[in-house]
């Protein structure tokens, strides 16, 4: 069987990151976003943090595990065993995404657990941390922790028996989905990280997490100019771990730009006056620091 994304034709979308020479991301100094006080800051938890690092440098993912909880499951599971130290990222797209995980290199091999049934939908009610930027009719569009989602509106909660409403992930630059053969719980090791928007994907694979730090390194892996997206010389993930697994002096830590703090509405609002009519969530970039 061969792990793969079908592509359908979407519009893209680009998104600027500055880092510091310090490493740490942050918004262009031009930005109508002010100085960010401490309080401000959401710190990612280590077990929640997936140190990748890969032949171009290193890439760090902030796993969701509300909207995933088997999937992150399995790729603590894998990181933790140093299931993908040495992987190829076999298959990378242009414009698309960069997929990895395999262990034969070809985008026909998996880990030797059992398939994982596809999560992707999940419920939120109304503790869940959920902050919206857009609300078009019949949903609404926001953030969970650094992940964009769609949701059903608030009122539903009272027309259901949990009290909760659907949500699902946004295949925004960044997200981090699992690939699967045809059937929808086919996935196992292998994942992705998306180099441009493509909501063509959107409750079709399972959404687990978005990359914090190395949008850049995801978008500088070689790439394959071949329809099937199969690179000849692909880079390497040299090693995978949780930045919990890690020692204190070898360890991450990342700070995201709260949702729901000031700031943030202040750069929401000031995204969504520049786009105008073509304002997506996919154009809102959560400032990070690296240290």
């Amino acid at each position: 069987m061969r792990y793969g994304l079908r592509i359908i034709g979407a519009g893209l979308l680009s998104m600027a990151v500055c880092v510091s020479s310090a490493g740490a991301q942050t918004l262009a100094a031009d930005s109508a976003v002010p100085l960010f006080a401490e309080t401000d800051w959401r710190v990612v938890a280590p077990d929640n943090l997936l140190v990748i690092d890969t032949s171009q440098g290193r890439i760090l993912v902030e796993m969701t595990p509300e909207a995933a909880p088997g999937h992150v499951d399995r790729i603590r599971l894998l990181a933790r065993a140093g299931f993908y130290d040495g992987l190829k990222w076999h298959r990378v797209i242009d414009g698309f995404m960069a997929q990895t995980g395999d262990p034969l290199g070809t985008g026909d091999g998996q880990s030797w657990h059992p398939d994982l049934k596809a999560e992707l939908t999940f419920r939120r009610d109304a503790n869940t941390s959920f902050t919206a930027v857009a609300d078009p009719a019949g949903a609404r569009i926001g953030f969970i922790q650094s992940l964009p989602v769609q949701t059903q509106p608030d009122a539903v909660m009272a027309t259901t028996a949990d009290g909760k409403v659907h949500v699902w992930g946004l295949y925004c630059p960044g997200v981090a989905g699992m690939a699967r053969d045809d059937a929808p719980d086919s996935a196992n090791s292998q994942f992705f990280l998306m180099r441009q928007p493509y909501p063509a994907l959107d409750k079709r694979y399972t959404v687990w997490g978005r990359v914090a730090a190395g949008l850049d390194v995801v978008r500088a892996l070689k790439f394959s100019p071949n329809p099937d997206g199969i690179v000849t010389d692909p880079d390497v993930m040299t090693r995978v771990r949780v930045a919990g697994d890690l020692p204190e002096g070898d360890r991450p830590t990342v700070r995201v730009l709260s949702a729901s703090s000031a700031p943030f509405r202040q750069l929401v609002e000031r995204v969504r006056a520049e786009k105008g009519a073509d304002f997506s969530v996919c154009d809102i970039e959560l400032p990070v620091e690296v240290n």
